[in-house]
């Protein structure tokens, strides 16, 4: 029960960030519910169809739709008080991402998988509907740029398993890995800081 929570919370908070986007972009009511949709269930899916979990989980239970849905007429109608979209999407997207990394290794360790694939499903989980959206909304995805993003996804990971070496309860350790996430995303961004460039012509910026 209180995995699936987590999962809807995640579902919700990608729905708002995918709406905020979509509302950026100035799209269409359908528009900004194919970007709501595909940002919250987008990971998911992908992770469900590698590890051969089909029908996929969202086609299986109707509450994530209902939380899609919820969230993209919660951020319409509250949007004039979203008006900080840029805070408010990087706040609700990075919720979202230490939600669902720790939703995606929940679903490897279930399938019985080494540790590294886990983490890198709980990666997957939390960046790629973000993915999706940035390339629907036209915009370079966040985890192609130098910041640190999917890099707090796997520290977040690793957290995980080495907090499931001590007696700790396993939703202590979920909570505290998806803070783990979060924190490191918060913490990157408010210090500017992002992963080293390829480019030297970056180096002068």
């Amino acid at each position: 029960m209180f995995f699936q929570i987590v999962e809807i919370l995640g579902t919700f908070a990608f729905a708002i960030s995918g709406v905020l986007v979509a509302l950026e972009k100035r799209m269409d009511p359908f528009g900004v519910l194919i970007i709501a949709f595909v940002t919250s269930v987008g990971g998911g899916t992908l992770r469900d169809v590698l590890i051969g979990q089909t029908p996929v989980t969202w086609m299986e239970n109707m509450i994530y739709v209902y939380a899609i849905l919820a969230a993209t007429i919660f951020s319409i109608i509250f949007r004039k008080r979203l008006n900080y979209l840029r805070i408010s999407l990087f706040l609700f997207d990075t919720i979202g991402i230490g939600l669902y990394t720790v939703v995606g290794i929940e679903k490897g360790l279930f399938m019985h998988l080494h540790p590294i694939i886990c983490i890198a499903l709980g990666t997957i989980t939390a960046c790629f509907g973000g993915v999706i959206r940035d390339i629907l909304c036209n915009e370079i995805p966040v985890i192609f740029r130098k910041e640190v993003y999917a890099t707090a996804c796997i520290l977040g990971g690793a957290t995980y398993f080495l907090l499931r070496k001590l007696p700790i309860d396993n939703n202590i350790v979920f909570v505290i890995s998806g803070l783990v996430v979060i924190t490191v995303r918060l913490i990157a961004v408010v210090f500017k800081i992002t992963l080293p460039s390829l480019y030297k012509d970056d180096v002068a910026k």
